[in-house]
């Protein structure tokens, strides 16, 4: 039996071997980093070099950065307890930004995109100019279902003649492009572990040293009072580390790109019905959405998943439920095309070999339902 190929590390990626090994050492550790004892101090050790590391991934100071459950938890808190009166976000946002927004009580704009997948500049400044002040514009950096980069420093430039405040929801582009805090001006950056190859259950929120943020959950003031509850130390040494190989990784990147270039390049050359999305705008490398004309989503991930090849259709975090992809339809695709869409996401362990099984298998599917 051929062995099972992982292309679908936009839900999760593998963890790598530094990591378990770091989380390894910490679990065989004890102590809470909040105890003055000496077990607490080394606990809290731990905790403060994954912090400073974290925050040498993204160019922040240490101290602007809380650690959460989550990237999940991390949006929310954002969202929900910065003291927007209003909350603008792109029509393509991850499913949790929009729960979040509706959790605030506050008034909710959807920032239209066009038919690349990118904010639309002109509907933001009108809606800023209509909107309750305080604002917050919450925008993607990385789309989790195809991957397109938005111009967070336009976005930031409009937003800030408007007094708004700016959050990026980073955890698709985290260790796929590089990220900068400071230069790119935001006031707020969501991270995930899972997503680099750390442990899941482990996020960060990254902000300004002078925005407010209110604490999501309360209890003994870990954090700076910013995130309450006590730390998972383990999984937080993870991060750390994760981050810090994220950072080389970074050089990998082209050939990734290159991986994922010939696959849809294969594809192409096979079906010429095949719809890439957000092929003409800026992406990030190892992202692909294909539509198969008339071939649901979740008939493909099957098909595939007999092939022993892990992909999704559209999202992978909406607790295992099938539905019409809202960032397709924002897009302009008709909801029959959108439900016949997959997304194929390579990372650190990918080898051409798996693509060249990928395109077999997609090629067999194609040709199958079309000899009907």
């Amino acid at each position: 039996m051929k062995s099972a190929i992982y292309l679908d590390y936009n839900a999760t990626s593998p963890i790598r071997d530094e990591v378990i090994e770091a989380v390894t050492a910490a679990m065989q550790a004890v102590g809470n980093p909040s105890s003055v004892h000496s077990a607490g101090r080394d606990a809290r050790a731990r905790v403060e070099e994954a912090r400073a590391q974290l925050a040498a991934f993204v160019n922040a100071r240490p101290r602007d950065v809380v650690f959460t459950s989550g990237g999940t938890e991390a949006s929310n808190t954002v969202i929900r307890g910065c003291g927007a009166k209003t909350i603008l976000l792109s029509a393509i946002e991850h499913e949790c930004g929009f729960a979040a927004a509706k959790e605030a009580g506050v008034p909710v704009e959807v920032i239209p995109v066009d038919a690349n997948g990118s904010v639309r500049l002109d509907a933001l400044e009108t809606l800023l100019t209509k909107a309750e002040k305080p604002a917050l514009v919450s925008i993607m950096y990385a789309n989790n279902e195809m991957g397109i980069l938005q111009d967070l420093k336009a976005v930031v430039k409009v937003a800030k003649a408007h007094d708004a405040l700016v959050h990026t929801d980073a955890v698709q582009a985290a260790g796929r492009v590089p990220l900068d805090f400071k230069e790119l001006g935001v006031d707020y950056m969501t991270l995930s572990a899972h997503k680099i190859g750390g442990p899941q259950g482990v996020g960060a929120v990254v902000l300004g040293p002078t925005v407010p943020l209110k604490a999501l959950v309360s209890g003994g003031g870990q954090e700076l009072s910013r995130r309450s509850g006590t730390e998972n130390v383990a999984g937080i040494t993870g991060y750390g580390v994760a981050a810090m190989e994220a950072m080389v990784a970074l050089g990998d990147m082209n050939h990734i790109a290159a991986l994922r270039d010939k696959l849809e390049a294969d594809i192409r050359a096979h079906a010429n019905d095949v719809i890439i999305v957000g092929s003409k705008g800026d992406r990030v490398a190892n992202t692909s959405c294909l539509i198969m004309p008339g071939v649901k989503g979740e008939t493909q991930v099957m098909h595939f998943d007999l092939n022993r090849i892990c992909i999704s259709s559209g999202s992978a975090c909406s607790s295992g439920k099938v539905k019409v992809s809202h960032v397709l339809t924002a897009m302009g695709f008709a909801p029959e095309e959108a439900e016949c869409s997959i997304r194929v996401s390579l990372g650190y362990r990918t080898t051409e070999e798996d693509i060249d099984r990928f395109v077999d298998a997609w090629k067999s599917i194609y040709n199958r339902t079309r000899a009907r």
